[in-house]
C-alpha cells in the first residue's frame, strides 16, 4: 500500500504549500516552534475548503498533557468548533501526572468526538511504557498514532517504531513523525514498517526579519530569526521518495 504523508503546517502560507507539494493529509495547528497548539478559527475555516484532509491538533495551552476540567472543557468547545467550520478529524492526547496516558480523559475526549477520524499525538511519547500505552489506545479505539518511538525524533526510535508495528498487528496505524526529512523518509519507512509519516518539512522564513519595517518588528520581539514555513518543494521530495518505495 502507498505510504501516506502528512504535513503539520501553522499559517495559511503553510496549508498552501502542504497542499502544492503533493501531502496527502495536513495536520493543522497554530504555533508549531511550541510543538502546535490548537489552530485559531479563522485558520479551521479556512483548512474547510482545503482539498485534502485536515486534522486541527487540540491542544489548549503549551507545556505538558495533564489537562484539568476547564481545559478538558476548551478542549470539548474545540471539537465543536472544528465540527462548525466542516472538518471531520482531530488530533488529541492526554497524560497522567506519572506520564501513562490518561484513558479517562481520553475516553471523554473520544466520545466528544464521536463520528470524527481522530489521531492520538505525541503524548504518547511520553508514556513509561509504549507497548502498554499502544494498548490503551486500541481499547480507546483510536485509529491512529504518531509517535518517534519514544525518541526525540523518529530516526533515533526507529528499532522502537518497528517493534510497535509489529506489536499493532495492523489494530491501529502508526504514524512516524519528529525529525522526519525528505532525505530520510524511504529509509525511515522501510527500517519501521509504518504506513504513514509526518513533518514539517520547513525552511527558514525571513518574513518579519528583513527591511526597514520587518526589522522594527524583529527589534519589538514580534519575530525572531528562527521563523521557518513549509517549503513546497520539500514536501514534493518527500512525497517523491515515498512513490519510490
Amino acid at each position: 500500500m502507498p505510504v501516506l504523508l502528512e504535513v503539520c503546517v501553522d499559517s495559511p502560507a503553510g496549508l498552501a504549500a502542504a497542499i502544492a507539494g503533493g501531502a496527502d493529509r495536513v495536520e493543522l495547528c497554530s504555533a508549531l516552534a511550541l510543538q502546535g497548539l490548537t489552530p485559531a478559527p479563522g485558520l479551521m475555516a479556512l483548512a474547510g475548503s482545503a482539498p485534502i484532509p485536515v486534522y486541527p491538533m487540540l491542544r489548549p495551552r503549551p507545556g505538558d498533557f495533564c489537562y484539568d476540567d476547564a481545559e478538558l472543557d476548551v478542549i470539548f468547545r474545540d471539537i465543536d468548533a472544528t465540527r462548525a467550520h466542516g472538518l471531520t478529524w482531530v488530533v488529541i492526547g492526554a497524560n497522567r501526572p506519572g506520564g501513562a496516558l490518561d484513558d479517562v480523559a481520553l475516553a471523554r475526549m473520544v466520545d466528544h468526538a464521536e463520528g470524527l477520524d481522530i489521531t492520538l499525538h505525541r503524548a504518547f511519547d511520553l508514556t513509561p511504557d509504549l507497548t502498554e500505552a499502544l494498548e490503551t489506545a486500541i481499547a480507546l479505539k483510536i485509529p491512529r498514532i504518531l509517535t518517534s518511538g519514544g525518541a526525540a525524533n523518529a530516526p533515533a526510535g526507529a528499532e522502537v517504531l518497528a517493534a510497535l508495528v509489529a506489536q499493532a498487528t495492523g489494530r491501529i496505524s502508526l504514524m512516524a513523525g519528529a525529525g522526519v526529512r525528505p532525505e530520510t523518509i524511504a529509509d525511515l519507512v522501510t527500517r519501521t514498517g509504518v504506513t504513514e509519516a509526518h513533518g514539517s518539512f520547513a525552511g527558514p522564513a525571513p518574513r518579519g526579519v528583513d527591511g526597514a519595517a520587518d526589522g522594527r518588528a524583529w527589534a519589538m520581539g514580534f519575530v525572531d530569526r528562527g521563523l521557518r514555513e513549509t517549503d513546497a518543494s520539500a514536501v514534493a521530495a518527500a512525497k517523491a521518495a515515498l512513490q519510490g518505495l
